[in-house]
């Protein structure tokens, strides 16, 4: 344990660091940029939050003693009536989710067609670009459906990208660098999607509720048996969030542009 009283830290990268149990009082947290943190049972007290943008999952959290996540689930299914599409039950509900699915990622890619190339390889406030959203997207759909639910060891394409804090593993391919145009990651992007339909056509109540077969390979997810629902539950998610991001960083490209 190390004691910080008065000291000047500003700008130091905290990175697969252990702050647990770690106390800040009268500290400076301003401008700070947190992602990919463990922030279970934190307590905040005396606090001010101004001008504090929040994206990722809330679960029992209160604010001024009012639990604001149902508050933030109700906001965001007004916002978007087919959200609630996401957490389906039965076959027939991940086929229609995966109907809205595929129509809204068509009228995001058109957009995306708009901007000069070079934009779509463009970053906005260190998220990823439109292409590299495109390319997590190919990497999420080869772990959870091509390795995990179909059995498929080793399904990763050189075009996939891992989610930023993943650690090498061996048999997962990861070109963080490389560069395709639109048009060839679409083609791996319209590949996978297709294998999700397939999946998701030949659904039986039985199917959905049974649980995968652990693949004896290394790679991503771990070897070991998962509800074929949630791993569907992931893809849906996953497709649902990160088009949201595009939309938005694509928003912020046509601001810059302007």
């Amino acid at each position: 344990m190390s004691d910080f009283v008065r000291a000047d830290l500003k700008e130091s990268l905290f990175e697969w660091t252990d702050l647990s149990d770690s106390r800040f009082v009268a500290a400076s947290l301003s401008g700070v940029r947190i992602r990919a943190t463990d922030l279970h049972d934190v307590v905040m007290s005396g606090v001010e939050l101004l001008n504090v943008s929040i994206y990722g999952e809330i679960e029992n959290v209160t604010v001024n003693g009012v639990d604001i996540g149902p508050l933030v689930e109700a906001e965001l299914n007004k916002r978007y009536p087919d959200r609630a599409k996401m957490r389906p039950t039965d076959p027939a509900g991940f086929r229609e989710a995966w109907d809205v699915v595929e129509r809204l990622w068509d009228g995001t890619v058109e957009r995306a067609r708009t901007f000069p190339p070079e934009q779509l390889h463009e970053s906005v406030d260190g998220e990823w670009s439109f292409i590299q959203t495109l390319r997590h997207l190919a990497f999420a759909t080869d772990c959870w459906i091509r390795r995990v639910i179909l059995g498929d060891p080793a399904p990763w394409d050189r075009l996939d990208l891992p989610w930023d804090e993943m650690e090498d593993r061996p048999g997962v391919l990861q070109d963080r660098d490389v560069r395709p145009s639109l048009d060839e990651v679409l083609e791996l992007r319209r590949a996978r999607m297709s294998t999700v339909r397939e999946v998701v056509d030949g659904l039986t109540d039985e199917s959905l509720a049974a649980d995968t077969k652990p693949v004896e390979a290394p790679g991503w997810p771990p070897a070991r048996s998962f509800p074929v629902r949630e791993c569907l539950l992931v893809i849906l998610n996953e497709e649902w969030e990160h088009r949201l991001f595009a939309e938005r960083d694509l928003s912020a490209l046509e601001a810059r542009g302007s």
